[in-house]
């Protein structure tokens, strides 16, 4: 009697599947199969080359390109070159360089009208008007330097003091029992004013040969720390803007040698 079939899912007991039905693919039997000799060596060869042609071809094509954008617009014809670089730096370094801008020299402040610059050769500079004329005296205790004034009787009169302080020096100037002005003929003190380095002191006198004067009297202690005197006269008769005009212009423009004055 034939044996029936297995039910389904019910392996039957002592059964041996054939042959045919175990055999491998072709997959299988390739993946089983050891490789040749050198073959794996050759396959990573040729993976490289193909790498490094790759490379070549990318390279060319960007340098064809660069060729191409690169060249001169104005010849769309081929025939024209790309610019040269080297060319382009060689003619921008042989240009001529913009000199740097240099300072400017500080500026000399500019005189008054009907004023000139004098470097007297007792050891300082000022402003004195146009025209007058210098002379020089020998005093007790330093040099005494005059500009008059050749049309109007005007002067100015510069000396170095040797008393302590402004203040001091003008008031024996003024009260000295033996050459202090206040004895003079018809003496009338005027104006009298100080701060810390200076003094002055305006005043009206008889004069024997020249008749009335007028006089400023400006003691000050000057840039190097000098004691000076300058003293503005002239005729009486003069309205005094035009005796104190000299003598604000000295003192604004005083300077001794080798002194920073502002």
């Amino acid at each position: 009697m034939p044996s029936l079939p297995p039910a389904p899912g019910e392996a039957r007991r002592g059964y041996t599947p054939p042959p045919w039905s175990a055999a491998p693919t072709s997959e299988q039997r390739l993946a089983a199969t050891p490789p040749p000799a050198g073959y794996t060596q050759r396959r990573r060869s040729g993976r490289a080359l193909a790498a490094v042609v790759g490379l070549v071809l990318v390279a060319g094509l960007s340098g064809l390109g660069f060729w191409y954008f690169g060249r001169d617009d104005g010849d769309r014809s081929g025939a024209g070159t790309a610019p040269s670089v080297s060319g382009s730096v060689s003619a921008k370094s042989s240009a001529p360089e913009s000199p740097e801008p240099t300072a400017s020299p500080t500026p000399i402040p500019s005189v008054a009208a009907g004023y000139r610059v004098v470097r007297d050769p007792v050891g300082y500079t000022l402003d004195v008007p146009q025209g007058w004329t210098r002379r020089q005296q020998q005093g007790e205790k330093a040099p005494v330097v005059y500009y008059d004034s050749p049309s109007d009787g005007r002067q100015l009169q510069i000396f170095a003091l040797s008393e302590a302080t402004p203040a001091e020096s003008l008031d024996l100037a003024e009260n000295d029992p033996g050459y202090g002005y206040a004895k003079q003929p018809g003496y009338q003190a005027g104006d009298r004013t100080s701060g810390d380095t200076w003094a002055e002191l305006s005043y009206r006198y008889d004069d024997q040969d020249k008749g009335t004067r007028q006089v400023v009297d400006h003691r000050f202690q000057a840039a190097d720390g000098t004691l000076y005197a300058i003293r503005s006269s002239g005729p009486g008769s003069l309205p005094a803007a035009l005796v104190r005009g000299p003598l604000t212009t000295a003192l604004d423009s005083f300077c001794p040698a080798g002194a920073r004055c502002s």
